[in-house]
């Protein structure tokens, strides 16, 4: 059953660009963006990345915390977060990638008559009880925290 609006967000534990560990709930009492993306520095996960960080000061100054999610490893996380001065946690989801799945944003996808399984760009924002309050399945990479914070109010 698809995930909507007010549900519990499926708890989870995956590590960060450190390799340390990270479990959602461990996060209650804030807001939580959880993004979902295929791949570290391809450019329309680029340009999403990038405008997480250019309101990251009005992400946090409202307490929201902001997770990318790929299956890319730590290594290639440090280096995006670097090449790119990312202020915010991202966080490894190794293949058959079970959270992303538990969020269904892992599936079947088609590229250039291809079909594949891969990680599917969707964004969720989990309140500070751990529901989900809002769902972005129809994501536009470069303007998706400019969206979350108009329908927050917070812009």
């Amino acid at each position: 059953m698809a995930l909507q609006i007010g549900d519990p967000a499926p708890d989870f534990i995956l590590p960060n660009q450190d390799g340390t560990p990270l479990k959602l709930s461990s996060l209650r009492g804030q807001r939580v963006v959880i993004y979902f993306y295929p791949k570290d520095d391809t450019p329309g996960c680029t340009k999403e990345a990038c405008n997480f960080r250019d309101q990251w000061n009005v992400l946090q100054a409202n307490g929201i915390e902001v997770l990318g999610v790929s299956k890319d490893g730590a290594a290639s996380h440090s280096k995006f977060i670097s090449k790119h001065q990312l202020p915010f946690t991202l966080l490894t989801d190794l293949e058959p990638c079970p959270v992303a799945s538990s969020y269904e944003s892992y599936g079947l996808k088609k590229f250039m008559g291809r079909e594949y399984m891969g990680m599917i760009r969707q964004t969720f924002v989990v309140d500070t009880q751990g529901n989900i309050e809002l769902i972005y399945k129809k994501v536009k990479a470069a303007t998706m925290a400019d969206q979350i914070l108009s329908d927050l109010g917070l812009n």
